[in-house]
């Protein structure tokens, strides 16, 4: 009986491990260029490399304050030297748009990014994507409120029923 269930475990150990390969194999498979061109030009479309336009400018600010901290001696050179760099690092934000389109051609196949494509070029999609972010500053102040009520319908409801069991919280 023990024997049988180690083997039926060892299948199954080796069932799963052929399916994990098999899926890594897939996953791994490239996208062709045909997919990452669809994919710039979703990611172009709907606004997605806009998330990132504060990154270079971010990672400039914690680096600058990062060398200022160790030393604080050198704020004027290093004032002068991180201001002069800005526009060669600028120049990169373009990566952002190819790591993004990487991830979109990786997810999605080369009909579904004509999809997108068709979907973001249509009046529907662009006013998508001129309203996407006040749809989510909106969300966000709604469900903060819908969270507090929440939490305050929350407190009264416990404190409800620990008065039925003779506590005053």
């Amino acid at each position: 009986m023990l024997f049988s269930s180690i083997r039926a475990f060892r299948a199954l150990v080796l069932l799963a491990a052929v399916a994990g390969l098999a899926g890594a194999a897939q996953a791994q498979t490239p996208p062709s260029p045909a997919q990452l061109k669809l994919a710039q030009q979703v990611v172009e479309l709907s606004g997605s490399s806009r998330a990132f336009d504060r990154a270079i400018p971010s990672i400039f600010q914690q680096t600058f304050t990062t060398l200022i901290q160790a030393n604080p001696d050198l704020q004027k050179d290093l004032t002068e030297v991180t201001e002069r760099l800005v526009p060669e690092f600028d120049a990169r934000k373009s990566e952002i748009t190819q790591i993004v389109s990487q991830s979109y051609a990786n997810k999605f196949t080369e009909a579904e990014l004509k999809e997108l494509v068709t979907f973001y070029s249509s009046p529907t999609g662009r006013k998508l994507v001129i309203e996407h972010t006040g749809i989510l500053q909106e969300a966000f102040q709604r469900t903060q409120e819908w969270g507090g009520k929440l939490s305050q319908q929350l407190i009264e409801r416990i404190r409800a029923e620990m008065k039925k069991r003779g506590h005053t919280i």
